[in-house]
């Protein structure tokens, strides 16, 4: 066993939707580098959990007509089942609305307060005012008072980074109720991040941090660290701040405790040491696994608020990019926003995480999933040319040998040859260079194939008086799978444990001494892995696809803060609507206007112009083609824009959420609706 002592995290996941693709490029990254460490004998734990608390929670349960809880605990179970599925072996999965979490951000906040680290002052706050609450930063959209950037949230730009106030955004309006907020004081509580300005940059720079993120936080750094604002008011779903009644821990105070809180469960379950982790002058290794957009809460606000309360800091923490879909960014009306169960629903898991592993490096890019490339690296990689070596081989052990390998190794340079790569190997996966470690070890797979081509046991087969010959090239050839898969274990677990038992020799150890089975019986080999099918792929791209022919679902009000439904209409007022599937020719930003496009729709006996407050939600470009409904016979009205001749209608919550018509949901452009 190795003296290193090793914690890892992944980001928490947001207890307010299902693990998506996107998601898990992190958790897959994260997973299959403690696989490596716990292979290579480290004492390496993994713990992680459900972040469950803030106002999206608490008015998501309103919605759904049950308590937080009963939410968060749902939402965990679905997480973690969708981990486990896909190889994700957590130590610990824990949740941050825990008695450990509250413990330890209660301890931190109490020491950084007597520390002096915390002052309270009078703010004027985004108030909605048909909502009756407080406006949480991201449910506030407007510009980015740094770049200009539209539709950003009240806590950060998206587009130039920068992290503000929700009262400096620009044009602001409510998430909620798309009210223009107002302004209401309230009493807030901060942590002075400025006091660790010091402290932040020698630790920033102290080889904690990758290069490309060392330099955007040297940027933050010489602009100057503000205030944190680390408190909200009622109603909230999360922790009181002690001496504070009525005042919540922000969401982004106790969401990174939780990987102390979790690693806390686990020593209680497990009688370990959690000092020996977490201490000031702690030894062990910690490591935060993490999406490049949250590094200013992970590589600031996280290691401050650790030194200030006298916890040790993080050993590293390591940026990853987002994840592209064919190129371009997740799409609900393209199919390609997948869900982690959606994919299991139609595809080996082990695919992806190959896959993922292939293109993964140890910078801050974004990583593409190509699907015509995803289905020619599992076939030719690892079907064609891993698997391929087994189940050629294999099939005359069986028939000719009962079973039994050889008892001399016919190539013994060449074994070598494997063993010695495990040091390249090994240098790969330890700095996250896994795409470098899979191009590596399927150049290893093409010389074992090549060793199999060249001595052609299929021939050798039907010669007589060459069994001990056969026996030797295909024992030869399973050997070398054998060291193969132990390469590949900490991406492949399943693939592993199958071949494990295929090769009956127990667990595969990283092949630093590898030694070849000789004599030695295996048991009868079972297909490990089939080739991609490209149904099912297209099947995936169906299932993700939204229904844009479905009117969003509606939600009963849960009290009387929501709007109420609007007076009600006669049928006869209805029959007067004049209601047509347009379709759409041409479509245009309207200068000065955030909201608005301009749309020339063709309604069936003419071609109207019609301006539209769907720039949220589509592109022009996205728009031509389409089919809208649209009431033909509204009276004209004239804007500074020029004059609509009607109004397009669509379904769904509003912001990025608008749906209008596919091609295929209307017969013909200017069908009547009766």
């Amino acid at each position: 066993m190795s003296d290193r002592k090793i914690l890892v995290t992944s980001a928490l996941p947001y207890a307010n939707g299902p693990i998506h693709l996107g998601h898990l490029v992190e958790y897959i990254q994260t997973d299959i580098w403690v696989r490596f460490q716990k292979q290579r004998g480290n004492r390496c734990y993994f713990v992680c959990a459900d972040d469950t608390h803030g106002t999206p929670i608490m008015l998501r349960a309103d919605r759904e007509g049950i308590t937080p809880e009963q939410l968060i605990a749902k939402v965990g179970v679905e997480h973690l089942a969708d981990f486990t599925e896909f190889g994700v072996a957590f130590d610990n999965y824990h949740s941050t609305h825990s008695p450990e979490n509250q413990f330890f951000s209660e301890l931190i906040y109490t020491r950084l307060r007597d520390a002096g680290h915390i002052s309270s002052h009078t703010i004027t706050q985004a108030y909605d005012p048909v909502k009756e609450m407080f406006l949480p930063d991201r449910f506030i959209v407007g510009d980015c008072p740094k770049c200009g950037a539209a539709k950003q949230y009240g806590d950060g730009c998206e587009v130039c980074g920068a992290t503000y106030s929700p009262t400096e955004l620009k044009n602001a309006v409510s998430a909620i109720s798309g009210e223009k907020p107002i302004e209401k004081d309230s009493v807030h509580y901060f942590f002075n991040l400025a006091d660790f300005t010091d402290m932040l940059t020698a630790w920033t720079n102290g080889g904690h941090l990758q290069a490309e993120v060392c330099n955007k936080l040297a940027e933050w750094l010489a602009g100057g660290l503000r205030q944190w604002d680390i408190s909200r008011d009622a109603p909230y779903f999360g922790f009181e701040i002690p001496d504070a009644p009525g005042k919540y821990f922000y969401v982004w105070l106790d969401a990174p405790i939780g990987y102390m809180a979790s690693f806390k469960n686990l020593c209680t379950k497990q009688a370990l040491d959690f000092d020996e982790f977490w201490a000031q002058d702690s030894t062990a290794e910690l490591y935060h696994f993490i999406g490049k957009d949250i590094i200013y809460f992970h590589a600031l606000f996280w290691p401050a608020m650790l030194s200030g309360a006298g916890f040790r800091t993080p050993s590293a923490i390591f940026a990853h990019g987002f994840l592209t879909v064919n190129g371009e960014k997740m799409s609900k009306s393209r199919g390609t926003f997948i869900t982690a169960r959606t994919y299991l629903e139609h595809l080996n898991p082990e695919y992806l995480r190959y896959y993922f592993a292939a293109k993964l490096s140890a910078g801050v890019d974004d990583i593409d999933l190509n699907f015509d490339d995803f289905s020619q690296r599992v076939n030719s990689d690892l079907v064609g040319k891993v698997v391929n070596i087994a189940s050629r081989c294999s099939g005359f052990i069986s028939k000719r040998f009962a079973n039994q390998l050889s008892a001399d190794c016919a190539e013994p340079a060449l074994f070598q040859d494997f063993v010695t790569a495990h040091t390249h190997i090994a240098e790969f996966y330890e700095h996250r260079e896994f795409g470098k470690a899979m191009r590596e070890i399927m150049a290893l797979a093409d010389k074992a194939n090549q060793y199999i081509d060249d001595k052609k046991p299929w021939l050798v087969a039907k010669q007589d008086g060459m069994d001990t010959e056969l026996q030797a090239i295909c024992s030869m050839g399973i050997n070398l799978f054998g060291l193969l898969v132990a390469y590949l274990k900490p991406v492949l677990p399943r693939l592993a444990q199958q071949a494990e038992q295929f090769l009956n020799a127990g667990e595969l150890a990283w092949p630093s001494a590898a030694q070849p089975l000789l004599q030695h019986t295996i048991n009868d080999f079972q297909p490990l892995m089939t080739r991609v099918d490209a149904d099912k792929i297209a099947a995936i791209v169906e299932a993700s696809k939204e229904n844009l022919e479905k009117t969003a679902e509606i939600k009963p009000a849960a009290s009387k803060k929501f709007a109420p439904i609007a007076d009600t209409i006669g049928f006869d007022d209805f029959a007067k609507l004049d209601l047509r599937i347009a379709k759409i020719l041409a479509a245009q930003h309207v200068e000065g206007s955030d909201k608005l496009l301009q749309l020339t729709v063709d309604i069936g006996d003419e071609t109207r112009t019609i301006f539209s407050g769907i720039k949220s939600a589509y592109a022009p470009e996205d728009l031509i083609g389409k089919l809208t409904l649209v009431i033909a016979n509204l009276a004209p009205r004239k804007m500074r824009f020029g004059t609509s001749e009607g109004m397009v209608l669509a379904a769904g919550p509003g912001d990025k959420e608008i749906w209008i018509l596919s091609p295929e949901a209307g017969a013909v452009a200017g069908l009547q609706v009766k």
